[in-house]
């Protein structure tokens, strides 16, 4: 078996900055579809999720191919499929109830409340599950980050909203699943095991998702089609397929919580593209809560540590060992196994 070892730190932080850098273009292309094609968030999100499943489909078979000679010896866990289908409903609930959270107390309201409590969420977890410690100049960061993003959102009151405790309830939902599956692989990541496979865990989802869209409305019905599937093949590429590999490729070494406050950059993102493309401005609190945001972030990549030499050690050294499994018996010394040659 070929196991890679983890990223470096500083590679894998970088994977999650630019995951979530791709997050934020996600949402200005989501808005402009929500405006023109006719489609509503779920439909939209089953299309995220249904183009994910053939990019993805397409690159594990172009992976195949060159090495099909090669012997891959399967050391996944019994129960897999519990991480898969942990990993599917997990990204399927995230999106949905966010959504769900818009449609009740406002997008302000939703984002806030979903982007802060998944890094308070997950060092909670990173804590009890992972045993993984920030230590108080760590917590006074990501405390300065959710003051970065209350800033950055505070314009947004949920007043007029029409159901706003029932959207906050969909927005503690969706941060609840986007902690779980943030834990998971970075406890499979950690530990040697790779993560949940991206293309089985987006094939959950998409099958979670596709009853609702279905009561939503599934196809478009107003725009141009080429903008709307442009726009859904965008989704499918850059914030989907390949911000999910470099985000979970990331979390093998790097902290759940540093990678849950890392993700804030996304909102910055949005905020960015929205004055550069839409036309649209910031107020100066809104800028400040940008910088204070952005500042927690790179202090948080900053200060990140390596990862244990034990563990990477371990994951050489169990390498070594199936290689050493592996090798032919004539090659073994004094294994007194005799070869016969041809002729």
């Amino acid at each position: 078996m070929r196991r890679n070892l983890p990223p470096t730190v500083g590679r894998g932080t970088l994977y999650i900055l630019l995951a979530a850098i791709a997050w934020g273009t996600g949402g200005a292309a989501a808005a402009v579809l929500y405006d023109t094609s006719g489609l509503g968030p779920v439909a939209v999100s089953f299309w995220r999720f249904a183009g994910g499943v053939l990019l993805l489909a397409a690159g594990h078979l172009t992976r195949r191919r060159p090495s099909s000679r090669i012997r891959v010896v399967s050391t996944r866990p019994r129960h897999r499929w519990r991480q898969v289908v942990t990993t599917g409903v997990g990204l399927a609930v995230y999106q949905t109830a966010y959504f769900a959270a818009v449609g009740y107390a406002g997008l302000a309201v939703a984002t806030m409340v979903t982007l802060g409590a998944g890094p308070v969420l997950i060092a909670l977890g990173s804590r009890l599950a992972l045993g993984e410690r920030l230590g108080r100049s760590g917590g006074v960061t990501v405390v300065t980050a959710l003051v970065g993003l209350v800033l950055l959102l505070g314009g947004g009151s949920a007043g007029s909203a029409p159901a706003p405790l029932l959207g906050l309830a969909c927005a503690l939902l969706s941060a609840a699943g986007y902690a779980a599956v943030t834990l998971l692989n970075r406890k499979l990541g950690r530990d040697g095991g790779g993560h949940t496979p991206l293309l089985d865990g987006f094939a959950v989802g998409m099958i979670c998702l596709l009853p609702l869209a279905l009561l939503e409305g599934i196809l478009p019905t107003a725009g141009d089609i080429r903008q709307t599937v442009g726009l859904l093949a965008f989704l499918a590429v850059g914030p989907t397929a390949v911000a999910y590999t470099l985000f979970f490729a990331g979390l093998a070494s790097v902290r759940a919580t540093t990678a849950s406050v890392i993700a804030l950059v996304e909102p910055v993102t949005a905020a960015l593209i929205a004055v550069l493309l839409l036309d649209e401005r910031l107020t100066v609190t809104a800028v400040l809560g940008s910088i204070v945001l952005l500042a927690a972030v790179v202090t948080l990549m900053l200060g990140e540590p390596g990862p244990a030499p034990s563990s990477t050690a371990a994951l050489r050294d169990r390498d070594a060992d199936m290689r050493n499994r592996r090798r032919p018996r004539r090659a073994r010394a004094g294994g007194g196994v005799a070869t016969r040659r041809p002729g």
